[in-house]
């Protein structure tokens, strides 16, 4: 394994996760603007780590920061990525998602690895399982068009700097620790709020819904594994392969809660553009290293449902 490591974004739902799965082998640098709060490592962890706080909208600090630590894997989680908040402040969202990408991969050290964590938001809607070589790209929301753009810098500064770059779209991530009022973490907040009427969106759309641990493990597997060559960029999905529509979810939610709650829809949660479907076929991640997922979803129900871990956003 890499002797350094840099992962943005590390403080966040997906990051603390990874994070302790890579720091048992190497140094990592964690890189966080804590927006969503203060660090979340205990004490014991936080000794293992180096944590930076950083605003990667800020070439200079990114620059100094990269010099300083000239990380030979570098994991870019950080991202505005709750839907609503990237619709209704697109340029925040374009210069965090792009900008701060491009901010990053302008200083990377030639001949190192660079995994990018995109989305399955960049395909265009589909009623299948999405093919990273075959499924077409036409997102339909600011934050994929955000994601879609960073992913041509990504494979341009692979070029130009002979990088192992690997772009992982990931699918909907559940599970203890959220930063974001999504779907899940906020019905559960809701109800061990007590309340009893539920206010929803839209009932119908179907996702691929991903245990937090097992995609903190496919990006282990793809910052450590091999088969990526310098100069090339690889594309693979993180997901499961299978759906749950939100009604579903509510009946899963209301299963392992015990709670006999109303859902009431609230015209203020319906997105204008929610796509009725959106799964991840994962064949290549299994291929290339190695990696499956191993929990449902509802493994990872119980897990938010004991364990909720929300961050205070």
């Amino acid at each position: 394994m890499a002797n350094r490591i840099l992962i943005t974004g590390g403080n966040g739902y997906v990051g603390r996760y990874l994070t302790r799965l890579l720091c048992q082998d190497a140094m990592v640098y964690v890189a966080d603007s804590l927006r969503c709060g203060g660090w979340r490592f205990d004490a014991a962890e936080c000794r293992r780590l180096r944590l930076v706080r950083l605003d990667l909208r800020d070439a200079e600090q990114v620059r100094a920061l990269m010099r300083r630590v000239e990380p030979e894997i570098v994991v870019h989680l950080a991202a505005l990525h709750y839907i609503p908040e990237c619709e209704g402040d697109p340029s925040l969202a374009v210069a965090t998602n792009v900008l701060g990408t491009v901010n990053l991969l302008a200083h990377c050290k030639p001949h190192s690895r660079f995994v990018f964590a995109s989305s399955g938001a960049v395909y265009k809607p589909d009623d299948q399982p999405h093919r990273e070589a075959e499924a077409a790209l036409a997102p339909n929301d600011v934050y994929g068009r955000t994601k879609l753009h960073a992913e041509e810098f990504v494979s341009d500064f692979a070029t130009r700097l002979d990088l192992q770059a690997v772009i992982v779209r990931l699918f909907n991530v559940v599970g203890p620790g959220e930063t974001n009022p999504h779907l899940l973490p906020e019905l559960v907040a809701q109800l061990k709020a007590g309340c009893h009427i539920v206010r929803l969106g839209n009932m119908t759309p179907k996702r691929d819904y991903i245990h937090v641990v097992d995609a903190a493990k496919g990006f282990a597997a793809v910052a450590v594994g091999n088969g990526v060559d310098y100069g090339q960029t690889m594309i693979v999905n993180v997901g499961t392969s299978q759906v749950c529509s939100v009604a579903q979810i509510v009946e899963k939610i209301r299963a392992v809660s015990g709670i006999d709650f109303e859902i009431h829809q609230d015209d203020s949660r319906l997105r204008k553009f929610d796509r009725p479907f959106l799964a991840a076929d994962i064949h290549r991640m299994s291929q290339y290293f190695g990696w499956r997922p191993e929990r449902s979803i509802d493994d990872a129900i119980r897990d938010l449902w004991s364990n909720p871990d929300l961050a205070a956003v």
